[in-house]
């Protein structure tokens, strides 16, 4: 697996140098984008960068970071001056303090990766891993990550810590106009049940990605030269009222006869 990022976990004198893996791969299927061709010889589709002043192609060596301060002004920086701007602690996962995971909202919750000890780092590593997974806490800390920074949750799991990148307040949208409406009791407790009913433990390896499934068998129809075959609808769902569709549902969740 290759590595994300190099840095270290700081905290007051403990330095722990550590790795960082991503948590995911990317296992759906992706398309090219193909001429249609009127010879029906599909050419894939090449993206040149050209430049307008010079008109020729530009290769990526040439290519500089630069901020637009006016209309069409431009101020350009280096790689080697980013890096210049960065603190000793902006090259390391610093903590700044520890708290529940509990009292982050999900909201907030971006990116993980994986944290491995670099040689050197393990019993260090291992230690506040340990500490973290007995006191039930999470560490708050902040880094920089290429030209951003970023505000970082570290936690434990039985086998590793995972990084967990957060957004800042800032970046987070306000929550739409949602109008408050006034609830019937019985419609209350009847979906309660329904929750009671259907309430079951999380087992995250139960679901696959059916949907790519499909696709993989679509694409295979068309390579043997078949025609895809019109999925078969659901029966169209009739508008009745929240409370008779409550009851119904109810019964479903009963009988197990609700699709997944």
């Amino acid at each position: 697996m290759p590595i994300a990022h190099k840095s270290a976990i700081s905290v007051g004198m403990l330095y722990i140098p550590v790795s960082l893996y991503k948590t995911t791969r990317d296992t759906g299927i992706s398309f090219n984008q193909l001429c249609k061709g009127e010879d029906g010889q599909h050419q894939r589709i090449k993206y040149q960068k050209i430049c307008p002043s010079c008109n020729k192609e530009i290769k990526s060596s040439d290519i500089i970071k630069g901020y637009e301060y006016e209309k069409g002004k431009y101020v350009t920086i280096s790689n080697d001056e980013l890096e210049r701007i960065k603190t000793k602690k902006d090259k390391t996962i610093h903590i700044i303090y520890f708290t529940k995971l509990s009292e982050i909202d999900p909201i907030l919750f971006d990116k993980d990766y994986y944290l491995a000890p670099e040689a050197g780092g393990e019993k260090a590593y291992e230690l506040l891993r340990q500490a973290l997974l007995s006191t039930k806490k999470a560490a708050i800390a902040k880094t920089v990550l290429g030209s951003k920074e970023e505000l970082v949750v570290l936690y434990p799991t039985k086998n590793s810590i995972i990084a967990k990148m957060i957004f800042f307040q800032e970046e987070i949208q306000p929550v739409p106009n949602i109008s408050k409406v006034q609830l019937d009791k019985k419609e209350l407790e009847m979906a309660k049940s329904l929750i009671s009913n259907m309430t079951e433990t999380f087992n995250h390896d139960e679901f696959v990605d059916e949907y790519q499934a499909k696709l993989r068998e679509a694409i295979q129809t068309k390579i043997n030269g078949q025609e895809i075959v019109t999925a078969g609808n659901e029966q169209q769902t009739t508008a009745i009222d929240l409370m008779t569709a409550l009851q119904q549902t109810l019964e479903m969740a009963n009988n197990h006869s609700i699709p997944s």
